[in-house]
């Protein structure tokens, strides 16, 4: 799995002539198909830079927004010991009506290349941008984490526009709660507007978990704390019925690692892990969630059990050319058996899983 590795470079990052997935230019036994791992290209045969991103859909014009990280610039340390990373460049927007042919819509939060102080300036880091609207203000409301080059600032930014094609507008950004904020996710309940501030904090030791004020803008006073000293990262909630589940992975930088299953009957917990939804292929592709990391858990319009699980495989040699690994996330059926920790007494939690397949599609 080393950055040198032939190996590695073959098999989790193919070549982009004989691999790439491209609308554009697809053959007839190929379209429509999803190929995790492989390169995907928009409408215009140029790869795709949303990573780290989440989906929003809209109802009323059938259309499925991709919002994320920019990634499309060279790769470098700051010094040795230091995190790969590319400069900020902004944060894209796709647009698509099948999840598969997706048009770029360009940067509807760009950085600043000229201010130095600002959070968006291109030696910061602004990352996991997800997008929620807000039925009551009728404006489209980012949450994205926002940080320095040392991943000290630790803190969460707020941007809104009145179309999800932007521009957006940044507010800024603030420690939620004086708390440290970096993996982070936004969730709203279809069912009753509410929304949720979901990030890792205390060093990434624990997970906490907010409710939005009803503009989306500020913070509840309550601060939930979840899956303490379990060091997960990258939460991706998602709702089937009545409970809530989410899916986290662990903290090794770019590096991939095993994802874990939590459900709750509230956002705000508790919540039990459940372990790890990942099925089929190796075991060292399982224990990598294949060889990927979450960023979102998509819910299908008119498919109640079946779901989308959006992650990306880091390349953190060439960041630019990291990959998405989309699968089915299926919920069928109750858990085996009970779940990791039985200090509580929860309901019958359904089986989610997330199943590998080279080649799939929608029905």
């Amino acid at each position: 799995l080393s950055e040198l590795s032939p190996d590695r470079r073959l098999f989790y990052f193919p070549d982009r002539n004989l691999a790439a997935v491209d609308p554009s230019s697809s053959s007839e036994e190929e379209r429509d198909f999803f190929f995790p791992g492989r390169e995907w290209r928009d409408v215009n045969g140029l790869p795709i830079q949303a990573h780290g991103g989440g989906i929003l859909y809209t109802p009323e014009t059938r259309t499925f927004y991709w919002y994320g990280e920019n990634k499309q610039g060279p790769t470098y340390r700051l010094h040795k010991k230091s995190s790969a990373r590319v400069d900020l460049i902004g944060i894209s927007c796709y647009s698509s009506q099948d999840l598969w042919r997706w048009k770029n819509e360009g940067l509807v939060l760009k950085a600043d290349t000229t201010n130095t102080s600002s959070d968006l300036h291109t030696s910061n880091v602004a990352e996991r941008p997800k997008v929620i609207f807000n039925n009551h203000t009728r404006q489209f409301v980012m949450y994205l984490h926002i940080d320095n080059a040392n991943y000290s600032k630790a803190s969460v930014g707020i941007a809104t526009s009145s179309s999800p094609l932007g521009p957006f507008t940044y507010l800024g950004s603030t420690k939620p709660h004086g708390f440290d904020s970096r993996d982070m996710t936004i969730f709203k309940d279809e069912d009753d507007g509410s929304a949720f501030l979901v990030y890792s904090s205390q060093s990434n030791s624990e997970l906490h978990i907010s409710q939005l004020t009803p503009d989306y803008l500020g913070l509840s006073p309550a601060v939930s704390r979840a899956l303490v000293n379990q060091h997960r990262e990258a939460p991706a909630v998602f709702k089937h019925g009545n409970f809530f589940y989410m899916i986290t992975s662990g903290c090794t930088g770019w590096w991939p690692n095993q994802a874990l299953l939590h459900a709750a009957e509230s956002m705000l917990g508790p919540w039990e892990t459940l372990g790890d939804p990942c099925v089929g292929a190796s075991d060292e592709f399982r224990l990598t969630t294949f060889f990927s990391q979450v960023a979102f858990v998509l819910p299908l319009p008119g498919l109640r059990d079946l779901f989308v699980f959006v992650a990306d495989r880091w390349n953190p040699g060439n960041l630019s050319d990291s990959r998405y690994v989309w699968l089915p996330l299926t919920i069928d059926g109750r858990l085996d058996g009970p779940p990791e920790d039985d200090s509580f007494e929860f309901p019958m939690w359904s089986r989610v899983s997330v199943r590998w397949h080279r080649k799939w599609k929608l029905p």
